[in-house]
């Protein structure tokens, strides 16, 4: 009876729907950033070395990495036939045979051993040295790939690999077609379009001065493009450092990343197009502008990397990185933005963030900590009670600013200001009830603007300003 040929894996892009040595050094930053740079400054240009220095610095749950279903599968139903299988792996050896023990496949492995990188001609000299040539089958999923299809008797190619199905096919060789890959609309969700809408704060400035042109108009919209841009930028960051965190979130695991919809590799290109957009149109507008949108990337990526992990902490950056948009906004415009009025929306940022935690505590589904996160469901008392002294500070700072002398110029009519108190009392309280029973949004600011009631509070607020600062009868006449 003819030996059963073993089937090999590779790992990567074919076992599983990721990368580990970009899962690797994403988990080294998270968990020991400077070793893992001084790390990547030294075997740059080694990858079997780097290879073994990051696995041997992070601990990763492999279990939770995504695999391909359709490759799973196979290894299962062979591996219960009583056929071999082994994986053969450019990523470090002591991460392959612990995602083969996990599996329960081959305790044979072949991979980079901190000295030799096993990839494309060396993987296929390994195998054929161990198997022999066409004493194999192999399942792969890049062009690197090749060299071992072409010594293996069957090939199994997993999505495109640079149209590897149909070289292959016309060498003759035996191949089958795995789904695999990933999809444009997928890198646009990690992008998280629907975040955009929150750089309507840049708007804030050109109301609060009255500065109704079209050169304001333009320069605001640049403005949230740089910033749209430069958030895309730090959400790829943020859930590249979230992976582990993700994936054991009751709906977080399902983002591009943490699924490995959308490879880690494609979402740190697309993470440096962002920046690169961000910072080409900041420098466009002028220098003020550049340098807070720089501001803002700089703490929203201290803030991934360390920050959000801090109680409290964590809620001052978030009102911190939202107030930034509204400064931005100013500079975009060259307009002059008071100080009381970045005292007035600090507070009510430090409720929302407040909110935000509050959402995601009373969702939870146990009394633990947040994944990566400082909170748990202790806490939502006093996240309650820093939600209401933000009201309460939102509403004296906005009462004293009434009292100014740019406000007695700008809003005649002050009582009707004095009036616009009472709907800002009210949707801030409707916000932070909404967290607290958990019928929120995730971001407090998307949710706000799609709330239909808040919207109608928001729009009456504007509204009576506008009355107060004598807008209304200069455009209708009354």
């Amino acid at each position: 009876m003819a030996e059963v040929k073993p089937l090999v894996l590779d790992v990567d892009g074919t076992l599983l729907k990721t990368d580990l040595l970009f899962e690797s050094f994403w988990a080294g930053l998270g968990q020991k950033p400077i070793e893992t740079l001084k790390i990547v400054t030294r075997s740059f240009g080694n990858l079997a070395e780097l290879k073994r220095e990051l696995a041997d610095l992070v601990d990763m749950r492999l279990d939770l990495m995504p695999t391909n279903p359709d490759i799973l599968r196979l290894a299962q139903e062979n591996t219960a036939n009583g056929r071999e299988v082994i994986l053969a792996s450019a990523s470090d050896q002591a991460l392959v045979r612990d995602l083969a023990t996990h599996y329960d496949l081959s305790k044979e492995v072949l991979a980079s051993d901190g000295t030799v990188n096993l990839k494309s001609e060396r993987k296929a000299a390994a195998l054929v040295e161990r198997f022999g040539v066409r004493g194999f089958d192999y399942a792969g999923n890049s062009r690197d790939d090749f060299a071992v299809w072409t010594e293996a008797e069957n090939a199994i190619v997993v999505g495109k690999a640079a149209g590897a199905e149909a070289k292959l096919s016309a060498k003759g060789q035996n191949v089958t077609a795995v789904s695999g890959g990933w999809r444009k609309r997928d890198l646009i969700r990690a992008l998280r379009p629907h975040q955009w809408v929150k750089n309507v704060l840049l708007f804030l400035p050109m109301l609060a001065a009255h500065q109704f042109n079209l050169s304001t108009l333009f320069a605001v919209i640049w403005g949230m493009v740089a910033f749209s841009a430069a958030a895309s930028c730090i959400y790829i960051v943020n859930d590249l450092l979230d992976l582990e965190a993700d994936r054991l979130h009751a709906t977080k695991h399902k983002r591009p990343f943490a699924s490995g919809a959308v490879p880690i590799q494609v979402g740190m290109a697309a993470c440096l197009a962002c920046g690169l957009v961000a910072v080409g149109v900041a420098i466009s507008l002028n220098l003020s502008f550049l340098a807070i949108i720089i501001l803002y990337m700089l703490t929203s990526l201290t803030y991934s990397l360390r920050w959000k992990r801090m109680r409290w902490i964590d809620i001052a950056t978030l009102a911190s990185l939202y107030t930034v948009r509204v400064v931005g906004g100013a500079a975009a415009t060259s307009v002059y933005v008071s100080g009381y009025m970045l005292v007035f929306v600090f507070p009510i940022f430090i409720s929302l963030g407040c909110v935000k935690r509050l959402t995601e505590l009373t969702l939870a589904t146990s009394d633990d900590a947040l994944p990566g996160r400082g909170y748990a469901r202790r806490d939502r008392g006093d996240l309650l009670n820093f939600a209401w002294i933000g009201m309460v500070g939102a509403l004296v700072t906005f009462l004293l600013y009434s009292f100014t002398p740019q406000a007695i110029e700008l809003y005649p009519t002050r009582w009707m200001l004095w009036a616009a108190m009472v709907p800002i009392g009210m949707w801030l309280m409707r916000m932070i009830r909404l967290g607290w029973f958990g019928k929120q949004d995730h971001d407090p600011i998307v949710f706000a603007l799609r709330d239909k009631r808040g919207l109608g509070l928001l729009f009456l607020i504007l509204s009576m300003m506008w009355y107060a600062a004598g807008l209304w009868q200069g455009w209708f006449g009354f």
